[in-house]
Order: structure tokens, then sequence, then C-alpha cells
């Protein structure tokens, strides 16, 4: 696939987060981007990854939500769990410089005002402040961890009967 740019390497990941059950809506890319850290900030380049991806059988459209297809998926596999979103967009993007797909497909019919629109549908969901289900939990201080662990009890001692 050429050229390759840290957005297609964003693209993939966002979208392996965001269609893990299903095929994901497009402002659903836009927050897991959003939640690696990689933010969708124009949509003229989004729009021409997406048609890229379609082109090169990456990703498929099915009632107006994408998923990957198999052959990004196997891109996407065995990435290091801690690593961050600096290395995995690295090694993606590797990976897509190594990848040549077997034919050439249609593409996706993605403007830029899609793109836009689920920017600013994004934009407006982030600013309600409902809860966000892609967004990480925050971390639990020692204290709340203790008492969401409980008492300690021992289990020994006394026995039945």
């Amino acid at each position: 696939m050429y050229p390759i740019n840290d957005i297609d390497a964003q693209l993939l990941l966002a979208t392996l987060i965001a269609s893990k059950r299903r095929p994901a809506e497009l402002v659903e890319i836009v927050a897991a981007a959003d939640v690696l850290g990689c933010p969708v900030t124009s949509g003229n380049l989004w729009a021409e990854s997406f048609r890229r991806f379609a082109t090169h059988d990456l990703m498929v459209a099915v009632d107006g939500r994408y998923t990957l297809t198999p052959a990004a998926l196997a891109l996407g596999e065995k990435l290091p769990k801690k690593a961050d979103t600096a290395e995995r967009v690295f090694l993606v993007r590797e990976r897509l410089s190594e990848y040549t797909p077997a034919e050439k497909t249609a593409s996706i019919p993605m403007s830029v005002e899609q793109m836009e629109a689920a920017m600013a549908e994004h934009a407006a969901n982030a600013k309600q402040g409902g809860k966000n289900l892609l967004m990480p939990k925050p971390k639990l201080t020692e204290e709340e961890e203790q008492r969401r662990r409980g008492p300690h009890r021992r289990f020994g001692g006394r026995g039945r009967g």
C-alpha cells in the first residue's frame, strides 16, 4: 500500500477498537481515535484514508457502518499490549508498508462533509458529559482500591461442626 501516512495506521487502530463486536458508525471511529490520543483534526485526510483503505481491500462498508477485512485484522494482530500509541502507530505503519493487496476493490464513497459531521457529533457528545463507553477507566487510588476489596478475612482456625 503506497503512500503510507500516520493517519492510515491511526485509522486502522481506531477501527479495530470501534468495530470489535459489530461494524462501527463513523462517529464511533472518531471517538476511538480520540481515545487513542490521535484525534481526527483533518476531515480531508481521514476521508482520503478511508477511500484508500477500501481500495486496498482493508475496509468494507456494511449498511452505513464500517468494519475491517480479515487482511486488515491480520495487520492489527499481536501488537504489544504495553506499548503506547506512538509505538503501535509505528508498528502498524510498518505492516501497512509491507502489505500488498491481492486486487484493488471499489472505494468507499467518503466525503469530507461526512467526516466533519462525525467530528462535530463527537465534539457535541463530549460536551454533554455523558458516559462515553470508549473512554478508559480512571485508575483507583490505594484508598479506593482497599475499600473495593473489603476487609481481609482469614478462613482458617474454626472448622465446621
